[in-house]
């Protein structure tokens, strides 16, 4: 028997099969768990329904965070399909290329609010429209980065929001806890996803990860999807409010080992 046996849950996020929301899908359903997908558009929607197709999954719905009516509505047809859930995956970011590259005084009004209200508001908004949904014991996940602690080239609006996002999963943690409600945020390193291929120079900060990373290699979203897996089921269920780093050790490093 799975881990994840008997659980179903929601992950928003997966734009392809090299999304990090991906590789958890692929670990929680390796694990016996029910997975239902959101997509955003027609063009991820062609994208999400053959992965989940993949996987057995039939539960695939539209769902802009930016809407608090799409975001009722899809909890709606989840409490028809699933009843109550045992996990919620959050895997949503966005912000304006333009404002990812350059000085980060750049940053225009518009493009910080945009990046707030998709990459961190977005987790409360669909925390609270789940309330009822979560049974008890249930897990929260999202995903952050080293971004959000330490200063990361070309990243700018992007790591001030992942730093909001961490501290609401501080805030969250307290007011979910009392309930036995968990949430927690893994904290990745530098992965090829689409998202990715926004960023400035990324291919550059992608091979010089693996050369300070004390393993001395690159994370995959499988190793984030072993990784969710402990976070979402019953063995972490007395850790909440942690940010989960899977970078290798890259964020203990201060400066490059004599031998990179």
């Amino acid at each position: 028997m799975g881990l994840m046996e008997g659980k179903k849950g929601l992950i928003l996020g997966v734009a392809n099969d090299h999304s990090i929301a991906w590789g958890i899908a692929q670990a929680l359903h390796r694990e016996g768990a029910d997975v239902g997908f959101t997509y955003v558009g027609e063009t991820l929607e062609r994208r999400v329904r053959p992965l989940a197709a993949s996987i057995g999954a039939t539960f695939v719905e539209p769902c802009d965070v930016n809407s608090d009516e799409q975001i009722a509505a899809l909890m709606g047809r989840t409490r028809e399909a699933f009843g109550q859930i045992d996990f919620l995956v959050h895997a949503v970011a966005y912000a304006n290329k333009d404002e990812l590259s350059g000085l980060y005084t750049r940053t225009t009004r518009a493009g910080f609010l945009l990046a707030m209200e998709v990459s961190v508001y977005s987790l409360t908004a669909l925390v609270k429209a789940a309330d009822e949904l979560l049974a008890p014991g249930a897990a929260i996940l999202t995903l952050s980065y080293h971004g959000a602690r330490k200063v990361m080239p070309n990243y700018n609006v992007m790591g001030v929001a992942k730093a909001a996002l961490e501290a609401s999963v501080y805030y969250l943690a307290a007011d979910l806890g009392p309930r036995g409600i968990r949430i927690n945020a893994i904290s990745a390193g530098p992965i090829r996803t689409l998202a990715a291929s926004g960023i400035t120079g990324f291919r550059s900060l992608h091979r010089a990860f693996a050369e300070v990373s004390p393993m001395r290699r690159n994370v995959t979203i499988e190793d984030v999807g072993n990784a969710a897996v402990y976070l979402c089921s019953d063995l972490s269920s007395a850790v909440t409010g942690e940010i989960m780093y899977v970078d290798g050790g890259f964020n203990v490093m201060g400066a490059p080992s004599s031998d990179a």
